[in-house]
């Protein structure tokens, strides 16, 4: 079938009128399924009663031109194309996209908001334009009439990019009725203005859940904190040192509100670093010995304490040895220092030991190659064999004073240093703790010596010296112990058991667990507590061990020689605090492993509470025994490729025999 110009028909024909106007109109139709009704409104828009099929012909809708309109028609014949091929193409990053599926979404959105694009993407008709038409640029008619042609064939529908109901009866019904109102608009010399529709807001049905804010563990939070005054970084950073990465930032999180000032991100990767940032006008301004309390930027003060401990508590190990002079040390001591009860190791740990061996030296690096590179050792001191060690969190050393140690002779012969005490003290941020270790007189009825020993240590031990008082108004001259915030005593204090031997290895016999009630009833330094006479305002956690003294050398039985002694709790832990409830203990026990002594170790853990202080304290700066970390990491080193090599070993020289 041809038209009168003599061009063949096709149902997917372009129509371009060419009025005085130069108005240029987009003209689709499809055969229908069902008579149209044509009805005249007063806006002049044609409709249609039923949806129209796909097979409308065009002939129905010219002839509701006048003949004026018919005479300057121009069809032209266009050929369906067959289906694009897909292209190949490289591998796109997670960004690449990410920014395509943007980039789509929008002129998706810009399509369907645009009255004056002429663009076909979406496969909707186009609104009617009334401009004049442009010549030296393709036509968007001839654009519409290439892809409504393709869509006329069933592997063009299918090939569309728009989707799968491109063709469906409804789609087409509703684009009939785009056509009809154009053309009801044109007749009468109106525009046609068609509402088209628009992509909604997406919103969540409900509000998201809040973030956790404390998410800090039991452990040390290390460095991986961010500051208060960190939120003004969080736009200063997507502009100035926002990266292109596939992974997902820090920059990503804060510009969504999921990261905020006292959270960890120990799993997250940050823009900066891993340490906090800090502006440069801050490095300007903070004095760091103006002595302030809670102002902004103090080293010890409020800021900082609660970036490192949210909870303001502090984990401390305290332990002490009688190692009996022996020259050989344990193998191992993993059990005795990180003990697998506890999940987490402990902030700060304290080692006592009364007759030490006689390498002090290569007993600190026994205890440096044991806790690893995260600890250092802050200080130590000896009186005679009486050693003192203490071990920090390599973070926290920024935040100690200066540290200071006595000693006291309690023996008359002072030459003979065995039995004594030594003292350690220095701040952690505004808290002022004391650590003694002490040797008090043995034998099983001398309990008033050990009285007086205790007395001359808490009146000659001259502490602090440099170092002020945190709160100089409940201090005592005559008292060393009421000068520190927290104070830890531990040692071998030689009470013993008021008891025979028979009746507490009767006692011992019962298999006793964790129930010692009954050998505490006859405890020595339980009773003089409870009395007051000793140990004022001390403290001591619950035992359920077993008496740690006296032991056969290697052996897991009591004293077995001539001497048959009795078994006792000579080695202790005792704590007191200026404050109630700073001090909680959690756990009391001691290490049967190590048998190279008759007296087993003793160590207790504590949760210490600690408050901000002021800046203008002697600090340490950072101060620790650098020699000996160097050592005990070769050490450690050293251990585990010996360990390596020998299970290498053993797996080569093991023989498969075939019988």
């Amino acid at each position: 079938m041809s038209t009168p110009n003599g061009f063949p028909q096709h149902s997917g024909a372009c129509v371009t009128q060419s009025t005085e106007g130069g108005a240029v109109q987009d003209l689709h139709a499809k055969k229908a399924g069902k008579a149209a009704k044509k009805e005249a409104g007063s806006n002049g828009v044609l409709t249609f009663e039923d949806p129209p099929s796909a097979g409308t012909s065009l002939n129905e809708t010219l002839k509701l031109l006048p003949d004026e309109l018919k005479a300057n028609m121009k069809i032209k014949s266009v050929t369906p194309r067959p289906p694009r091929k897909p292209r190949l193409e490289r591998a796109a990053s997670l960004d690449e996209k990410s920014w395509r599926r943007w980039r789509r979404f929008r002129t998706s959105q810009e399509s369907l908001t645009d009255p004056n694009e002429t663009s076909s993407s979406n496969g909707s008709l186009q609104e009617a334009s009334l401009s004049p038409p442009v010549r030296s640029r393709a036509s968007p008619c001839h654009q519409c009439c290439q892809q409504n042609s393709l869509n006329s064939s069933p592997d063009a529908s299918e090939a569309s990019p728009v989707g799968k109901s491109r063709g469906s009866t409804s789609d087409l019904g509703k684009r009939a009725s785009e056509i009809s109102s154009a053309f009801g608009g044109l007749l009468r010399g109106k525009a046609f203005v068609g509402g088209k529709p628009r992509l909604s807001q997406i919103m969540p049905a409900r509000p998201l859940p809040p973030m956790e804010l404390n998410v800090a563990s039991h452990t040390l939070r290390t460095a991986n904190r961010i500051d208060s005054d960190y939120m003004d970084y969080r736009h200063y950073s997507q502009h100035k040192f926002g990266r292109v990465s596939s992974s997902l930032s820090d920059t990503r999180l804060h510009g969504n509100g999921m990261v905020y000032d006292n959270c960890s991100t120990d799993s997250m990767k940050s823009t900066f670093s891993l340490l906090t940032p800090i502006r440069s006008k801050d490095v300007r301004s903070r004095s760091y010995l103006e002595g302030s309390l809670l102002a902004n930027g103090a080293l010890l003060g409020a800021e900082e304490l609660s970036k490192y401990f949210p909870d303001r508590n502090i984990g401390i190990f305290v332990a002490t040895w009688n190692m009996q002079g022996q020259k050989e040390l344990p193998v191992n001591l993993d059990d005795f220092l990180l003990p697998t009860d506890p999940d987490y190791a402990q902030d700060m740990y304290v080692i006592g030991v009364q007759e030490g061996c006689p390498d002090r030296r290569e007993w600190e690096i026994r205890l440096q190659e044991t806790l690893g590179p995260h600890y250092v050792m802050l200080y130590s001191a000896a009186h005679g064999v009486l050693y003192m060690s203490v071990f920090i969190r390599r973070d926290l050393i920024w935040f100690c004073s200066e540290v200071e140690y006595a000693t006291v002779t309690t023996r008359i012969v002072s030459q003979i240093k065995t039995k004594g005490a030594l003292g350690i003290c220095f701040t952690f941020f505004g808290t002022s703790f004391l650590f003694i270790t002490s040797h008090f007189t043995s034998g099983d009825s001398k309990v008033n010596e050990r009285k007086l020993d205790y007395n001359k240590t808490i009146q000659a031990l001259t502490l602090p010296k440099n170092v002020p008082d945190t709160n100089p108004y409940r201090s005592s001259s005559s008292d060393v112990t009421t000068r520190f915030d927290e104070v830890f005593w531990f040692g071998d204090f030689n009470f013993r058991l008021n008891k025979d031997r028979e009746t507490v290895d009767s006692i011992l016999n019962q298999n006793l667990e964790t129930d010692v009630s009954k050998l505490l009833a006859y405890d020595q330094l339980t009773s003089e507590m409870s009395r007051g006479s000793i140990f004022k305002g001390f403290q001591e956690a619950d035992i359920h061990f077993r008496p740690s003294y006296k032991f056969d050398i290697g052996k897991d039985s009591y004293d077995t020689t001539s001497k048959q002694r009795t078994p006792s709790y000579t080695d202790r832990v005792v704590y007191r605090s200026r404050y109630r409830d700073d001090i909680h203990a959690v756990k009391y026990s001691s290490c049967p492993v190590i048998k190279t002594s008759d007296h087993q170790p003793v160590f207790a853990l504590f949760r210490v509470k600690v408050r901000p202080g002021r800046d203008n304290i002697p600090l340490a700066a950072g101060q620790f025994d650098r020699e000996l970390y160097l050592i005990g990491i070769k050490r450690r080193i050293t251990r585990e490729l010996q360990k390596r090599q020998e299970q290498k070993d053993q797996k080569s020289s093991s023989v498969c025999s075939i019988s």
